[in-house]
């Protein structure tokens, strides 16, 4: 279900899936920005599309409105993570530290694995 509902935010541009995010986790402009500690004015040109925020301050919207930065910036033709591995990747995010830590750990042999041939080759 949340899948779903990121590859609809995907197919909006950065104002609209801000806005839509923001009332789905039950903010309102001044609510939201008052907990990411910029002026109500700024998130309002943001999800009209009339600015763009910096790099902190899409940090800080992603920590507090719980999604990724991906979700708010990319579209879904620019996202680079198939769904099936994003599922994955979501479900991982719930185990333990020591789980997420043997997992990171699993992919990063694959990956130096992976760079390795592909110098040797």
């Amino acid at each position: 279900m949340l899948l779903a509902h990121i590859t609809d935010l995907c197919a909006m541009n950065f104002g609209t899936r801000l806005a839509t995010l923001r009332k789905q986790r039950g903010f309102t402009q001044p609510a939201l920005a008052d907990a990411i500690d910029l002026h109500v004015s700024q998130l309002r040109r943001y999800e009209a599309g009339t600015s763009q925020p910096t790099l902190d301050v899409i940090r800080r919207l992603a920590l507090t409105l719980n999604t990724s930065a991906d979700v708010l910036i990319f579209d879904e033709a620019e996202r680079t993570i198939p769904n099936d591995l994003a599922h994955h990747l979501e479900a991982i995010s719930q185990l333990d530290p020591d789980e997420q830590a043997g997992i990171r750990a699993l992919i990063e042999g694959a990956l130096l694995r992976h760079q390795a041939r592909k110098l040797a080759g």
